[in-house]
C-alpha cells in the first residue's frame, strides 16, 4: 500500500508527521492518532497529512515500515558482531520492549493493511534470522539437536515478546527462569556475554 501522492520520503514535513504519529502512539495509543492531533504535534497543516499519506492506513503502514527497517538493520549489525547469537537475543529483546510494537499488534486486529504489513515483515525477519542462525550454529560445529535454528529463533522471539507483554502488567513470575533457558544455551555456544567494544 503506497500513498497516491507526496511520497517524497526525505520531506521534513512527512518525517515530522511520522514522528508525531509515533509519539502519540507511544504516549496515548493508536486510537489517539487523528488528523488534528498529527497536525498540532507536527506543527503543520492537516491538509499535508492527506497529501503525504492519503488516509490513516497509509500513515500507519509507513510508520510501521520505518520502524521495521530500523530493526532489520539493527539485527543485521547484531548478526555481524563477534557474538552474533548474544547480539541477536539482545536486539530481539530490545525490539519487543517498545510500546510501539504492542500498539501495532493491537492495531492489526482492526486494520487489515497493518496485519498484512506485519505478516510480511515478520516473514522477512524470520528468514533473515533462520538463515543466519543456521550458518552460525554450523560454523560453531553445533549439531541441530534440541536447539535447532528454528526452535532457537522462535524461542528467542516468543519468550522475549511474552515477557514484555507480562511486564506491561507488572507480572514477572518465572521470567528469570525463561531468560536463563535461552542464555544458558548462548553461554554454552558463545561463552559469557562480552561487552561490545565501542
Amino acid at each position: 500500500m503506497k500513498p497516491a501522492r507526496g511520497s517524497d520520503e526525505d520531506s521534513p514535513t512527512r518525517t515530522a508527521l511520522l514522528d508525531a504519529a509515533e509519539l502519540i502512539m507511544r504516549e496515548e495509543g493508536y486510537a489517539a492518532v487523528s488528523t488534528r492531533r498529527l497536525a498540532a504535534r507536527a506543527e503543520t497543516n492537516s491538509a499535508l497529512y492527506h497529501y503525504y499519506f492519503g488516509n490513516m492506513d497509509n500513515l500507519f503502514v509507513e510508520l510501521f515500515r520505518r520502524g521495521a527497517e530500523r530493526s532489520y538493520h539493527r539485527q543485521l549489525e547484531a548478526l555481524a558482531s563477534p557474538q552474533p547469537l548474544w547480539s541477536l537475543w539482545e536486539a530481539i529483546h530490545d525490539q519487543s520492549h517498545t510500546a510501539l510494537t504492542m500498539e501495532f499488534v493491537a492495531l492489526a486486529n482492526h486494520r487489515k493493511a497493518i496485519r498484512t504489513e506485519i505478516a510480511d515483515s515478520s516473514r522477512r525477519f524470520r528468514t533473515l534470522q533462520l538463515d543466519a542462525v543456521t550458518k552460525i550454529l554450523a560454523d560453531y560445529g553445533k549439531p541441530a539437536e534440541t536447539y535447532t535454528p528454528g526452535a532457537l529463533v522462535l524461542l528467542m522471539s516468543s519468550i522475549s515478546r511474552f515477557l514484555r507483554m507480562e511486564e506491561a502488567f507488572a507480572v514477572d513470575t518465572a521470567h528469570d527462569e525463561a531468560i536463563e533457558l535461552i542464555e544458558s544455551f548462548l553461554r554454552a555456544v558463545e561463552g559469557e556475554r562480552r561487552q561490545p567494544q565501542p
